[in-house]
């Protein structure tokens, strides 16, 4: 049988690298090789989310948004870096899970207290309904893996709450992105998809639970 062409080793033509990646290989051994750490990068994050609620209280949402968004950037990167430095640890693990409730519960309550100052307190009950939520969603999939039950189905995953906010601030009243209010909309997407993920949860290790029994 006649053997396939092998590609050349680093994925180039002629074996060669291009410049991009090369400076991207060489950003990210000097990020390993420096002192900066998953933990750090964990921290800026809740720094980019103790921002946006600040401005929310503004009423600044055009900025919040951004501020939220490159602060779930931060959230996201972390784990990435982690893994790709080798330099987590299982207490880093900890803090980044931890800092996710906390900062998607800082930025809601500060949404919350704007629709209460505007008299909206439908919407205001809604982001205290979200927080909770979000809490069950996390919380049912930890309690399944404890039970040895991998459990990530469900609609209203992190990254999933994360984009509706931001569209929520980014397309909020007096945002500046047209003539928009989403902010109210997202929140209220969100209260959905957080309860039926849960029921999504339950009902999931209830039936792998079910095949083991």
């Amino acid at each position: 049988m006649e053997s396939s062409p092998t590609r050349p080793p680093d994925g180039g033509r002629n074996g060669q690298r291009g410049p991009a990646r090369e400076f991207r290989d060489q950003a990210r051994n000097a990020l390993i090789q420096s002192r900066l750490t998953p933990n750090a990068i964990s921290m800026v994050g809740l720094v980019g989310n103790l921002i946006a609620a600040a401005l929310v209280l503004q009423e600044m949402f055009f900025l919040a948004g951004i501020a939220f968004i490159l602060g779930s950037v931060m959230d996201t990167l972390d784990g990435r870096y982690s893994r790709m430095s080798g330099k987590g640890t299982l207490f880093g693990a900890f803090l980044d899970s931890t800092l996710d409730r906390i900062e998607e519960g800082i930025v809601l309550t500060a949404v919350a207290y704007y629709f209460a100052e505007q008299g909206d307190s439908l919407a205001a009950a809604a982001c205290v309904y979200v927080v909770l939520g979000s809490l069950m969603v996390s919380y049912t999939r930890a309690r399944a893996e404890a039970l040895g039950v991998e459990c990530k189905v469900g609609l209203a995953t992190r990254p999933v709450r994360v984009v509706l906010l931001s569209i929520g601030l980014l397309f909020a009243k007096g945002a500046g992105l047209g003539d928009f209010e989403l902010l109210a909309p997202a929140v209220y997407v969100m209260a959905v998809l957080t309860t039926v993920t849960v029921f999504q949860r339950v009902w999931h290790v209830r039936g792998e639970l079910a095949k083991e029994a």
